[in-house]
């Protein structure tokens, strides 16, 4: 406990530096690109229409989704709800375990604490994240599923999403700079994520045999974020109080996730640039 609390502090105190270093990260990501920022839209839209083509049109043959509260929501709407947090935490996850050892000559010249460096990494892709909230949020004024009072639990899943990423990226940046062959493990479990999260079909699908497998599914922490974000962006539920079960199941992965983590980082950081 002590040890997460002081990333905590270590996180307030350098929560200005951590805002200015997330913006200039996002920044020097488009220098080259003729189109900038707006390549953080595009190329969302062309993996959507992919998926929808291949899993809407394709697999599910063009048939809706239902939801919590009985409503039957078209694929493609339910699918772009769910994919804007793929789209956030995929990269987030991937670069944020390789952020310190992948700087090494801004660890050798820092003087600002270690654990800044996975934060600013994370923030950095939860601006485009933010673009992406605002561009699916204006395109479902024109559906029917326009705001209603349950987008007010949005920034509660956002919050949820980007600790739980901190969390983690503790635990994988601290072990990818010790082990490299951390990094490979990372990146195979992400092309996994993908398809065991219900971001491109509705899990209660998943039966076999008679059996129900889908309760193996909600075991994985984004289940919840993906379905909280879905119930604020459609108006479908009070998720946090409707699941109350796994909302503190969620909380405790979190915890548990910074604790470990906290430990880890404070452990070795004082040896990380050995490692490098």
């Amino acid at each position: 406990m002590k040890s997460m609390i002081t990333i905590v502090k270590e996180q307030i105190s350098s929560f200005y530096l951590i805002l200015r270093l997330s913006a200039f990260e996002l920044k020097s990501a488009n220098t080259n690109n003729y189109l900038g920022r707006f390549w953080e839209i595009l190329n969302p839209m062309i993996q959507l229409t992919i998926y929808w083509f291949v899993f809407g049109a394709g697999i599910r043959k063009g048939r809706e989704v239902p939801m919590e509260n009985g409503i039957d929501v078209p694929f493609f709407i339910w699918m772009v709800t769910g994919m804007i947090v793929w789209f956030f935490v995929n990269p987030a996850i991937s670069a944020s375990s390789r952020s310190i050892y992948s700087r090494i000559q801004l660890i050798s010249k820092m003087s600002f604490p270690m654990s800044a460096i996975p934060s600013f990494v994370i923030m950095a892709n939860f601006y485009t994240h933010l673009m992406l909230v605002v561009v699916v949020t204006i395109f479902l004024q024109f559906t029917d599923f326009k705001l209603t009072v349950y987008f007010v639990q949005l920034p509660y899943f956002m919050l949820a999403t980007l600790l739980f990423l901190l969390g983690l990226a503790l635990v994988t940046s601290t072990l990818s700079t010790i082990v490299r062959d951390v990094q490979q493990v990372v990146q195979s479990i992400l092309k996994m994520l993908l398809y065991v999260t219900p971001f491109l079909w509705h899990v209660d699908d998943l039966v076999i045999n008679g059996i129900d497998y889908a309760f193996l599914l909600k075991i994985n922490p984004l289940y919840y974020i993906v379905e909280g974000y879905r119930a604020a962006l459609l108006g479908t539920t009070w998720y946090p109080l409707e699941y109350p079960e796994y909302t503190l199941y969620f909380w405790i992965i979190v915890i548990g996730l910074f604790m470990i983590g906290a430990v880890l980082h404070l452990k070795f950081r004082n040896r990380f640039v050995d490692y490098l």
